[in-house]
């Protein structure tokens, strides 16, 4: 009963072959390429109709290498895999071959579990006039969802229930922007996605003190994203004060981060969930922020750093660095410093 309900409500997947995956993907296949594909599972779980993938590729210590029985156990029909792996597959398995299973399990999954196109503005959504569509029919508008004068929809974008696009703002080609998301005073690059409930162009906290009292700065910035970022759900962008606040191309970015007014930030990061950048803050390219980072105000981050969990930022790192800590320090002389503590302390 419960797998019955599992196939009712959980992901459809796109009912394909061997032989359509290997051609559109470049693989090579051994095996029949009639053999179907209904679906996607892990390795050890997965069942005949099935496809699964191994790997011993190790990008990064995140990655796990599994044990090659579980391989040669399988019960997939259809297994992703380098071209050594031959010899463990089991008998009548057909093979998709690949230099990176990792790299093509991930192009799979994104076609064979490909949300159905939507098209098409609710009759209950709110569309001020003065909105410019580029391809009106190539856009999706869900229920409650409102767009004021001024904005720029760019083709194939999707905007769900309830999410609000304010006044002159321009949303990218293929944007997502899912439900509860706010928009406003901000620029959106094209297939980015906005998750729920995140709020991108609001004032920042910016105030100064006069008299005694505190008197908030007017803010006449706007947020501006690149391509291909990923805002997670309730993670807060502010406006600049008197300059922009920037993301830049393909940047990812976790659930509950802030994002304070003037910041940039740099192409192809990834920001963990928690992160809070305060404002002024420069963050180079490929910059990694682990989970909890707090970063203080005028800091900069080089290109390829690493920033671990929890840790407090209060000076420059340089490029290539990785530090942690509170305050953040260099790693090497972090883990000295907890090793110095842990032989000394006292029991």
């Amino acid at each position: 009963m419960l797998n019955i309900i599992k196939n009712l409500i959980g992901p459809r997947a796109t009912k394909t072959t061997a032989g359509a995956l290997a051609k559109q993907f470049g693989l090579q296949l051994h095996g029949d390429e009639n053999t179907p594909v209904i679906g996607i599972a892990p390795i050890a779980d997965a069942r005949p109709g099935q496809l699964a993938f191994y790997s011993t590729e190790q990008n990064s210590a995140a990655f796990k290498i599994l044990p090659i029985e579980v391989l040669k156990n399988t019960r997939a029909s259809v297994i992703l895999l380098q071209p050594e792996q031959i010899k463990n597959a089991p008998a009548g398995a057909t093979l998709l071959i690949t230099d990176s299973p990792r790299g093509n399990i991930v192009k799979i999954l994104g076609e064979i579990y490909k949300e159905k196109p939507r098209f098409g503005i609710d009759r209950n959504s709110f569309i001020e006039r003065g909105v410019f569509f580029r391809n009106r029919r190539s856009v999706y508008v869900g229920q409650c969802a409102t767009v004021e004068r001024g904005a720029v929809i760019e083709p194939d974008v999707k905007i769900y229930p309830g999410a609000y696009i304010g006044r002159n703002v321009t949303i990218g080609r293929g944007t997502i922007v899912r439900s509860g998301a706010h928009i406003e005073n901000a620029t959106i690059g094209a297939e980015c996605v906005i998750n729920v409930g995140a709020v991108i162009g609001k004032d920042g906290f910016g105030y100064t003190r006069q008299d005694g009292h505190n008197i908030f700065i007017p803010h006449v910035g706007r947020v501006v994203l690149g391509d291909r970022v990923s805002v997670g759900a309730n993670t807060c962008i502010d406006r600049g004060a008197m300059t922009d606040t920037i993301v830049g191309d393909g940047t990812k970015i976790d659930n509950l981060c802030q994002i304070a007014h003037g910041v940039v930030i740099g192409r192809e990061c990834f920001l963990a969930s928690g992160v809070g950048i305060a404002g002024g803050v420069i963050v180079g390219d490929r910059v990694l922020l682990g989970g909890h980072v707090g970063i203080a105000n005028g800091v900069r981050i080089g290109n390829d750093a690493e920033v671990g969990a929890n840790s407090g930022v209060f000076r420059n790192i340089p490029a290539g660095e990785r530090h942690m800590g509170y305050p953040a320090g260099p790693g090497i002389e972090f883990m000295r410093h907890y090793a110095w503590l842990k032989k000394n302390s006292t029991k």
